[in-house]
């Protein structure tokens, strides 16, 4: 079910200062960023990891509220969640369903409740 880990996103006050720190202090190059995703209510950088298409992204919420936003009010910067690959959406939520799961939908995204998860936010994504 699974294919590999796609991609973390890391909770930052400060996109700048974030981007500046991942470049100066762990020597990564962003692909992407900053910019803007108001759908999202955050801007982000993104920065590659290795030749599978993994990445880490740096998130900073866009105002208040949003899930960025109330999570970085909440526990600080930090990671926010893991992203994990899957060979189909669909099949993946349902058998996490059936083995009692609790997702959480929002549009077109899945996520597992971290408390099925022992305190981390899991996001289903589907690569082709």
């Amino acid at each position: 079910m699974f294919k590999r880990i796609d991609h973390m996103v890391v909770r930052v006050k400060d996109l700048d200062q974030g981007m500046k720190d991942y470049q100066d202090k762990l020597g990564m190059t962003a692909s992407k960023g900053p910019e803007d995703l108001p759908h999202l209510g955050m801007k982000r950088a993104v920065f590659p990891i290795g030749p599978d298409g993994s990445f880490i992204e740096l998130a900073e919420p866009l105002g208040d509220g949003g899930a960025i936003g109330k999570s970085l009010e909440r526990h600080g910067e930090g990671l926010h969640l893991v992203a994990l690959a899957v060979e189909n959406l669909e099949a993946a939520a349902a058998d996490m369903k059936a083995n009692g799961a609790q997702l959480i939908e929002s549009g077109n995204m899945i996520f597992v409740h971290p408390r099925d998860s022992h305190g981390v936010l899991y996001q289903l994504v589907e690569r082709k």
